[in-house]
């Protein structure tokens, strides 16, 4: 029996193992086979062969200022939706929303704890969660004032509509900030990075489909 092993690059620490069987009298004579292992070189860059020592090997994976930025841009932007179910206590009257509400809430709470964690752990800053009330740059999908304002003032089902729109916006923001860390040269490799940043992508995918089927059933209702 022989092990072709491939590794992806970009999405460390991957490892996608394919098991080959020889057939009887195929094989080296001691019985088994060695397939190399490649490892993809950079777009328009031969790959190369490695051991399994290296292939295994994760020490020398490093965080970079990508994933740093990640972290900070994604503290302010779960803090915004943590504003946003904050709305739901006084202006709605749907247990549903509530319920929604509470999932987003426990969820990003938590995650926030844990990205400042992380990033103490590497001696970078922590950033003000609340920047976006004072002039700091929106990340992707994060309302603005006035869209808040607008939350704000609404109430009952028609808040309902709102913050579900506006939710949904937002998560998709989170997406397009995981698609754009992963993009990014040698970012999102660090093994904690990885497995967060793919929870994230995971996690929203699934509220944004919950969502849009409360948000389709609300418009129905009002017609």
């Amino acid at each position: 029996m022989a092990i072709l092993a491939i590794l992806d690059h970009r999405h460390a620490p991957v490892l996608l193992a394919v098991v080959l069987t020889t057939a009887a009298g195929c094989g080296t004579a001691g019985g088994e086979q060695r397939v190399p292992i490649v490892q993809p070189g950079a777009p328009g860059q031969p790959g190369r062969v490695i051991t399994i020592e290296q292939a295994t090997d994760q020490s020398h994976v490093q965080h970079t200022d990508a994933d740093v930025r990640f972290m900070q841009g994604m503290i302010g932007h779960h803090a915004q939706a943590l504003e946003m179910t904050e709305l739901l206590r006084t202006r709605t009257a749907s247990e549903e929303m509530r319920s929604v509400g509470l999932r987003i809430e426990v969820s990003q709470a938590d995650e926030i704890k844990l990205m400042q964690d992380w990033l103490r752990a590497r001696g970078a800053p922590l950033p003000d969660p609340h920047a976006h009330h004072h002039g700091g740059t929106l990340m992707p999908g994060m309302l603005t004032a006035e869209e808040m304002a607008r939350l704000a003032a609404a109430r009952g089902p028609g808040f309902d509509l709102l913050f579900l729109e506006f939710m949904i916006k937002h998560h998709e923001g989170a997406l397009v900030m995981v698609e754009d860390l992963f993009a990014s040269p040698g970012a999102g490799q660090e093994a904690e990075i990885f497995a967060f940043a793919s929870d994230v992508d995971a996690d929203q995918r699934m509220e944004i489909e919950r969502m849009a089927a409360m948000l389709a059933k609300l418009k129905e209702l009002q017609k």
